[in-house]
Order: C-alpha cells, then structure tokens, then sequence
C-alpha cells in the first residue's frame, strides 16, 4: 500500500517540476495558475496519470514561443483578460471532446496574435530620468522593470550677459504624468558647475516649469537645478550652468552699482530665481495658447472692453449736451 502511494506521488511531483522549471516561465505562467492548467488537462484526459502527465507536458511546450515575450505593463489587465478567456475556451473544448494535441498549439497562435495587438512598448529615451511610461512586463520571470538611466541629467551650460535676462525650461523628453506633477528648484552659487547635492540650496519662490533671472548679475553665475516629481517622487534632476559674460553697462560706476544693490536690497532666496510671469504678448507666442477656449475667453474680454467703452463716451457726450 505505502509503495501504491509512493508510486502515485512520484509523478505528481515531476509534473510540478517540469510546469515550473525555468525554460518555461512564459506568458502562460504568468497569467494562469497551476491549479487552472491541471483542471484543463484533467478535463482533456481523464484520470489516467500518463495521460495528464502527456498533456500538462504539451500544454508547456505549445506555449514556449512566448517565453521571451515583453508587454507594455499598462497592458497587463487587458492580457489576462485574453488568458482567462482562452481557458474558457479550451474548458468547453475540452467538453465537446476535443484533442488536446491540436488546441493547445492553436490557443498558442492565437495569443501571440493576441499579445502583436498590444499597445507597444515604449522606447527610453536618453540620456535620464525614471520613465515609467516605458515600463515593461517580462513574461520570462513574470516581473517589470523600468529604463536604466540615471535620475540625473547631465549639466546644461547657458551664456547670458550681463543685465540681460536668462531663462530656464525644466522641460524632459519623455512624457510625464497629467496630474500631481511638481517642480523643486535649487541653486549652487560661487560659480559652481556641480551636480553635487551638498552645494545646493531651495529656491522657494521659483515654482512651475519654467523660470527666469533678470537682471542677470555676476552673483548668479552657479549651477541651477530643476526636480520633476510625481505624487512626491522623483522622476528626473535637471542642471543648468549659468555664465555670466561682459563688462558693467556704459557708463555705470562701481559707486552706482553698490547704490543700486542698497536700493534693491531683498532675500538672497528672492533675488536669485524668480517665477516667470509673462505678458499677453508673451503667452501669445506660445505653441498651446491659441486654442478654441482661449480665443473665446480673449474675444469676449476685448467684446467687453469696446462695450465700456462705448458707453463712457456716450455718457460723456451726454453730460456735455445738457451742461450747454
């Protein structure tokens, strides 16, 4: 009796090990259990243990071809969706007596045909930051992994004269979330060209993508950096170093510079970096602001402003009337 149960167990623990042996960590693995693909096999042959063991054996090899297989990750739900449909399938195959010889191989086809339809991966884009739109799922090991790049990217170098104005743009190649997006900027004076983090100091007034320095003085030759975080997470560390180039203006003596300093006197953090606020003229020019909404909302202010000012000079003129 003791050796019927040894000989009944020994196979048992050899399919196992032949299910999940490393060759075969692939797609199917992944997104089925063990538990669904020995149903289906027990369903396809019955309760002969040579015959479960011949299925659970092609069940594998049907599916090698997609071992190697790599998924966007954001299409994760939509594929075992497609698996847990294909097991249905194979279930009600199963009932109408079919082979399982010949529906493996053809559930196989059809999800790599299933997995081609797939959003693609998308590509990293050098030469930095933590790209989580180009995440992808690894079918061999089940498990998803992000591009190697570096937070850091490397240092801009921006020349700009002296009394001139030098703008920033924390702008990355990759695309970033839509929401819970923030920008932390730093600086690092003394004409430090670093991406050490110990030199930098937190410029609270600098906020959004986008900054400028006017006028530009000699005391903002440094390196400026930009933080991109989503949800208090890092995604990327952008670095500008600013040159300072040219004489004083004609004309300026050392005594009108110290005068000028005393009279513009504020916090370092309010001098360095500032948060760009630009005129009409200046939104104007940019790509995104000629939009339907926007030509709508300027229309209607210039609408109301011709409307005004309508009626202040007909009341003028009817004031001037009755004083004659």
């Amino acid at each position: 009796m003791a050796l019927l149960v040894l000989a009944s167990a020994v196979p048992t623990a050899l399919r196992a090990l032949l299910v999940l042996r490393v060759s075969t960590w692939a797609c199917l693995l992944c997104f089925t259990t063990y538990t669904e693909r020995v149903g289906i096999c027990r369903m396809f042959a019955g309760v002969q243990e040579p015959r479960i063991a011949q299925c659970e054996e092609a069940f594998t090899a049907a599916f090698q071809g997609l071992s190697d297989m790599e998924i966007n990750y954001e299409e994760r739900s939509r594929l075992h969706d497609t698996f847990t449909q294909m097991t249905l399938s194979l279930q009600e195959e199963a009932v109408a007596r079919g082979s399982f010889e010949v529906a493996f191989p053809a559930a196989a086809e059809k999800m790599k045909r299933a997995i081609l339809q797939l959003k693609k991966v998308q590509p990293c884009i050098p030469p930095c930051g933590i790209q989580e739109a180009s995440r992808r799922f690894h079918c061999r090991g089940c498990y998803s992994t992000v591009c190697d790049l570096p937070l850091d990217c490397p240092v801009q170098d921006v020349t700009v004269g002296r009394g001139d104005q030098a703008m920033f743009s924390c702008v990355v190649g990759f695309p970033l979330a839509e929401e819970e997006i923030a920008y932390s900027w730093s600086f690092a004076g003394g004409g430090l060209r670093t991406r050490d983090a110990s030199y930098f100091r937190g410029m609270p007034r600098a906020r959004g993508y986008l900054v400028r320095i006017r006028p530009v003085q000699p005391t903002h030759r440094g390196t400026f950096s930009c933080m991109i975080l989503h949800d208090q997470r890092p995604l990327a560390r952008l670095y500008f170093f600013l040159n300072v180039t040219g004489p004083p203006p004609r004309g300026e003596t050392e005594l009108q510079v110290q005068f000028r300093e005393v009279l513009r006197w504020a916090p370092r953090d309010a001098e360095m970096i500032e948060p760009w606020r630009p005129s009409l003229g200046e939104l104007l020019a940019l790509p995104e602001a000629l939009t339907l909404g926007n030509l709508a909302v300027l229309a209607a202010v210039i609408g109301l402003a011709s409307a005004a000012a309508t009626v202040l000079v007909w009341a003028f003129f009817r004031w001037y009337l009755s004083g004659d």
